[in-house]
């Protein structure tokens, strides 16, 4: 059996190139073909083939069997479960940012009083004059 964090670290490795993202991209149209699936690229077969086995032993993608078409069928668990993982640190980091906007607020209140009180003490004091 594998570590838990396996299949995290073999999505995130097989997300990092962008060949595998736009094979992903299109799989996510419905299944497709080797030949289907390297049409869009400048590259041999061969070379797609070795994408497609990357994005099979990450569990990204699975290959079917129809008489003699093998076709590729995109897999959603292991990208649900890496969304969730990022989803994790999104709301740490927004809360994060939240906080930092309060702070921010609180002194450019401090700021535009300390301004204004400056503002006030150096205004010349108007005296009542008075009527005899």
């Amino acid at each position: 059996m594998k570590p838990s964090g396996y299949r995290l670290d073999a999505t995130f490795a097989a997300l990092a190139d962008p060949t595998r993202r736009a094979i992903l991209a299109r799989l996510a149209d419905g299944e497709a073909t080797v030949t289907e699936l390297a049409a869009p690229f400048a590259m041999s077969q061969p070379a797609i083939s070795k994408h497609l086995k990357v994005l099979e032993r990450a569990g990204l993608i699975t290959r079917g069997r129809e008489a003699q078409r093998r076709p590729r069928t995109l897999e959603p668990r292991p990208l649900a479960e890496a969304t969730d993982w990022i989803e994790r640190y999104r709301r740490i980091w927004e809360g994060n940012y939240k906080r930092l906007d309060a702070v921010l607020q609180e002194m450019k209140s401090k700021e535009k009083k300390a301004v204004d009180a400056l503002l006030e003490s150096g205004k010349p004091k108007l005296r009542k004059r008075r009527t005899r």
